[in-house]
């Protein structure tokens, strides 16, 4: 790869917004720079330089040029190394159909999820059940298949990272127990799936690492993370 293909990723290493990024990446075959930024200490001027608008992570770097914001760095990825790995499907309907699953796990299902482990104890309750609504619907269109882009991971399933790996260990955090076995037999399927995969398996944070995170900032819903 010349210097003009060189990639580079700016993320920190809990989060699973960067780690989208990374999954796609290896997924693809593409190799790129890692360049980790601890926002939660001080955001450097190379994050704040490349991400004005945000200044979150992750930032993707290809060809001198910077993209935010996870979702949009992973269908760049897609558009750009299109013989590699298809994340989305070719039909225009069912392309349509993973975009709007993506969208509905970042929008509505992620922070409920999390409100419903840490949120105010006022609020606990119905967080909770909005959780279980959120995931019934995820349940639903998952079905029999091992993940959500069929017989391979997929856009979806890299959107739900989060729910197929950190929200595991944030119920175990918080004790709050919403996805199980019982309820979302399917779900809990496919993330055993996902997180067993030899490639997703290289670019997930250590369960302990990440449990320690979860409980050191109990209570703290702030966002330094696309």
């Amino acid at each position: 790869m010349n210097q003009e293909e060189q990639v580079q990723v700016l993320g920190l290493w809990g989060s699973p917004f960067s780690k989208r990024v990374e999954m796609v990446l290896k997924l693809k075959g593409i190799p790129y720079e890692y360049i980790e930024e601890d926002v939660y200490v001080q955001k450097s001027p190379m994050l704040l330089k490349l991400n004005p608008i945000h200044k979150k992570v992750p930032v993707l770097v290809h060809q001198g040029k910077s993209i935010a914001e996870s979702l949009v760095i992973v269908e760049y990825i897609e558009d750009t190394w299109k013989t590699s790995y298809p994340l989305l499907p070719h039909d225009p309907y069912e392309r349509s159909m993973a975009r709007f699953w993506a969208k509905y796990v970042d929008d509505k299902v992620m922070l409920t999820l999390w409100k419903a482990c840490w949120g105010p104890e006022s609020e606990r309750e119905k967080m909770v059940e909005e959780a279980y609504d959120g995931l019934k619907y995820l349940e639903e269109d998952l079905g029999d298949k091992q993940f959500f882009g069929g017989e391979t991971i997929g856009f979806v399933d890299i959107a739900a990272d989060f729910i197929a790996y950190w929200f595991g260990i944030a119920q175990e955090a918080s004790g709050v127990m919403i996805m199980t076995a019982e309820r979302f037999p399917k779900l809990q399927r496919w993330s055993q799936n996902f997180v067993r995969n030899n490639i997703i398996k290289e670019v997930l944070p250590p369960k302990e690492k990440l449990m320690a995170l979860f409980k050191a900032q109990f209570g703290n819903n702030a966002s330094n993370e696309a």
